[in-house]
């Protein structure tokens, strides 16, 4: 299996990034040859299905995909159906607060009505100061693709497109990875990416 790991860290609360993450449909706002996402059943939990339309070149082609399982808010494991053997997972890493939330005297444990503030930007509790980390996770193998599945123009071969189409995979998981944050944290900023491949096609 071919493998592709895409993650980041994200200044979000990991509940609210888990829910976001559960709107399979929204992903088409993300990608560039995903064109839309339909739900076909379910409504995000286990075993909802997803028909998902992509577009690149002169092809179009419709993958089928299900939720296999959530372990909210910290993963969603999903599975191509048809076609393929691929399949995946969202993670989401709370992060582990720094310290003692008394330590630079924010609260005192023997005066409940002391400073402490939830606005306080030190709030061990406050997301922007301890970002979670989101990863996509993507494992596939080219050699089970169908090569029944394409409508393909005269004279291109599935091999072909095979070789031109998977190394695009990178650059899809990486826009939507960075995508995704930039909406979550309603910001514009330059979205460091941490990106690991085992696939000499990726």
């Amino acid at each position: 299996m071919d493998e592709l790991v895409v993650s980041t860290e994200v200044y979000a609360d990991p509940e609210d990034v888990y829910a976001f993450l559960l709107d399979f449909p929204r992903y088409a706002d993300y990608s560039e040859y995903l064109r839309e996402v339909r739900t076909l059943e379910g409504e995000g939990g286990p075993n909802t299905r997803y028909a998902l339309t992509f577009a690149w070149w002169k092809i179009t082609y419709t993958a089928h995909s299900r939720v296999t399982g959530v372990e909210p808010p910290e993963r969603i494991d999903w599975e191509i159906t048809k076609d393929i053997d691929a399949g995946g997972c969202w993670r989401v890493t709370p992060a582990e607060a720094d310290g003692d939330p008394t330590a630079d005297g924010d609260t005192d444990p023997a005066d409940p009505a002391g400073p402490a503030d939830s606005t306080d930007p030190t709030d061990p509790t406050d997301p922007t100061d301890h970002p979670c980390e989101v990863a996509l996770e993507v494992e596939f193998d080219p050699g089970s693709a169908s090569s029944d599945t394409l409508d393909l123009p005269t004279l291109v071969s599935f091999d072909w497109v095979l070789k031109k189409a998977i190394p695009l995979i990178r650059g899809e998981a990486e826009r939507v990875v960075e995508r995704a944050v930039r909406d979550l944290e309603d910001s514009t900023r330059d979205v460091d990416l941490d990106v690991y491949v085992d696939s000499a096609r990726i």
